[in-house]
């Protein structure tokens, strides 16, 4: 079954963080699962990142022509990705030991690049497609900046990588309109049915 790549999908702040969240309920082996299961999916998830981060993108067109062909260093920086930025977010430091795999999948997701990559362009400024594997590398590797380490965090609802970029670094939701509604309402639920119970 296809996903519905919405916005919400693209709640993470950054491309690397976005499909560091593909994998659903991260750690519950019940009822998580891999929106990547399926690599087709990587190709359409692909082209709705090209428009819900075309600002991270500088307007750059994302390309993931044979998604098979690159499912395995995708899932690669995927992975390292999450183990890496939730171990900084939850610790507040970066685990020396999870850098050489993660680094390693960047590389790969970078080799054969031809692109030109600088701090004022950082996704290059070719006009044709830029790979994915390589986009999600850059994203991934621009997390390392002490600025977004420290801006990293965890939904408590949904289990999401986010990067804070609220002015006084207060967000505690990835998508306030979904997470931050749900545990209102959650809330809500257990003030009544507790008043309920006192009545």
């Amino acid at each position: 079954m296809s996903v519905s790549w919405t916005r919400h999908r693209f709640s993470g702040g950054v491309l690397a963080l976005d499909t560091a969240n593909t994998v659903v309920l991260r750690g519950d082996a019940e009822r998580g699962f891999d929106r990547f299961d399926d690599p087709v999916e990587i190709a359409r998830f692909a082209v709705a990142a090209t428009t819900f981060r075309a600002d991270e993108l500088k307007g750059r067109a994302l390309a993931a022509v044979d998604p098979h062909a690159i499912a395995g260093k995708v899932i690669a920086i995927r992975e390292t990705t999450d183990r890496l930025f939730r171990g900084a977010a939850a610790a507040g430091t970066l685990a020396s030991a999870d850098l050489p795999a993660f680094l390693d999948a960047c590389a790969q997701g970078l080799a054969g690049s031809h692109e030109i990559l600088s701090s004022a362009a950082p996704f290059g400024l070719a006009a044709e497609p830029l790979a994915f594997e390589a986009a999600i590398a850059v994203s991934a590797l621009s997390l390392m900046s002490s600025d977004a380490l420290s801006r990293l965090r965890i939904c408590p609802n949904c289990n999401w990588l986010f990067v804070d970029r609220s002015r006084n670094g207060s967000r505690l939701w990835c998508d306030m309109a979904v997470c931050g509604n749900r545990q209102k309402a959650r809330r809500h639920y257990s003030r009544r049915k507790e008043e309920v119970e006192n009545v």
